[in-house]
């Protein structure tokens, strides 16, 4: 049995006009949160870059005789 193309259609008239902007929204909230998190990891790399590694590295002269 066929169903009725109106009860068919009729829920996709109402929602389309919805959808795109639902879908702008989605991608916009995906692309933001891709800037911050790249943003986020540029900042942490370069803070970490400046303030240098908790152990320096020892030139050999350096070293204790053994």
């Amino acid at each position: 049995m066929i169903p009725n193309p109106v009860k068919i259609a009729a829920p996709a008239v109402l929602l389309a006009p919805v959808a795109v902007p639902i879908l702008h929204g989605l991608t916009g909230i995906a692309v933001v949160g891709l800037g911050l998190f790249a943003a986020g990891t540029l900042v942490s790399k370069t803070v970490k870059a400046f303030t240098g590694s908790p152990k320096p590295l020892i030139r050999k002269e350096d070293y204790p005789l053994d």
